[in-house]
């Protein structure tokens, strides 16, 4: 899965690009395993399955999301509410469509809708106990980061393809 890391970056550019009309820088990426996976106070996740399976999630903390929210919308949030809730699904499931847009010449995936989890310390399920995860953290607003997480494996019958 690590070389088609770039195409992960490049999405998640162009849909902070042209939907956000935000510039985003993306920073060295990393390997977690699931017990050492970053804190974080909000997370979009979507499920792929098809001839790779495994998910994408997009997590940062509630500053970050609020002002997100706040670029998408042009309205003011104080908390993670409803919109902010959905403005941090709506990004992950773009991201994650584009992706498999991407991917459609060598895979036929299903993304499933979003599913975003809030609070400290919260966790998030993914799609194995051992998945390799790989994390791009990405620089916005400044000061403001978040972690755009990829643990996708390939069904053996797919990459024989």
């Amino acid at each position: 899965m690590e070389k088609y890391i770039q195409s992960f970056i490049d999405v998640t550019r162009n849909v902070f690009k042209e939907l956000l009309h935000t510039d985003i820088e993306a920073q060295r990426p990393y390997f977690s395993d699931q017990a050492s996976y970053p804190n974080w106070d909000i997370s979009g996740v979507i499920g792929i399955t098809g001839e790779a399976y495994g998910a994408l999630v997009i997590s940062m903390k509630k500053d970050v999301a609020i002002k997100l929210t706040q670029t998408l919308t042009g309205e003011e949030h104080k908390d993670l509410d409803d919109s902010v809730i959905d403005s941090v699904g709506e990004i992950i499931n773009i991201i994650a469509g584009n992706v498999k847009y991407d991917f459609e010449r060598n895979f036929r995936l299903v993304i499933s809708l979003p599913t975003v989890v809030c609070g400290d310390n919260h966790t998030i399920q993914w799609p194995h106990t051992n998945a390799n995860i790989i994390c791009i953290p990405f620089k916005i607003f400044y000061d403001g980061k978040f972690l755009l997480s990829v643990a996708i494996e390939v069904l053996s019958s797919a990459s024989n393809a």
